[in-house]
């Protein structure tokens, strides 16, 4: 049920952050399992994407996993509090990326509220910092292969229908002049 490795290898980065919609994240963290369907996405196209951290070939310590070959994490801090969660795409030097923004829980959902502090579950994972918190995901985590076993993608044949997607600008980077506008941002209105 994990994607294989070539799935992560297409180069056209927003077919990928459409493709990922309906597929499950899943996290193994302390033993716990928890998971849910991934619900929205943001595709960063690498070097000529205004809003890429791997912009005009920026290459850190950061922005390292950005360049490996698809399949593995891009966990980065912002605003000192928060771990976002990418998954790295394309073959290897191409640094495009899918940032997770949005999921539907299923498995270990009590987990999840608790590494939370909430009660909820409604709104429970519906940032793409709330969602690595509900996963126990970690900047730290940054690098892992998802074909391993602390962080993997899984396709358990959901298939969103058409209707219930939709498009538009991603959220956040007006930093990024016209490439602010283009429509990366994918969401599966999931029927919860």
């Amino acid at each position: 049920m994990k994607l294989t490795r070539s799935f992560y290898q297409d180069e056209d980065v927003t077919r990928l952050a459409r493709a990922f919609l309906g597929k499950v994240l899943v996290s193994h963290t302390g033993g716990v399992i928890t998971s849910g369907i991934i619900t929205e996405t943001e595709a960063y196209a690498g070097i000529s994407d205004k809003a890429s951290h791997a912009y005009g070939n920026r290459r850190t310590a950061r922005t390292e996993p950005m360049y490996r070959k698809g399949g593995y994490a891009y966990v980065y801090l912002i605003y000192g509090i928060h771990s976002l969660f990418n998954i790295v795409t394309a073959p290897e030097g191409i640094p495009h990326a899918v940032l997770v923004r949005a999921i539907h829980p299923l498995e270990g959902v009590g987990y999840m509220q608790e590494r939370r502090n909430s009660r909820q579950i409604k709104g429970l994972c519906d940032g793409p910092g709330k969602l690595t918190k509900a996963l126990g995901i970690h900047f730290t985590d940054t690098g892992q292969p998802l074909s391993g076993s602390r962080i993997w993608i899984e396709d358990r044949n959901i298939c969103p229908p058409e209707e219930r997607i939709s498009t538009g600008p991603r959220i956040g980077i007006d930093y990024a002049g016209e490439d602010a506008h283009l429509p990366y941002r994918f969401i599966y209105n999931h029927p919860a």
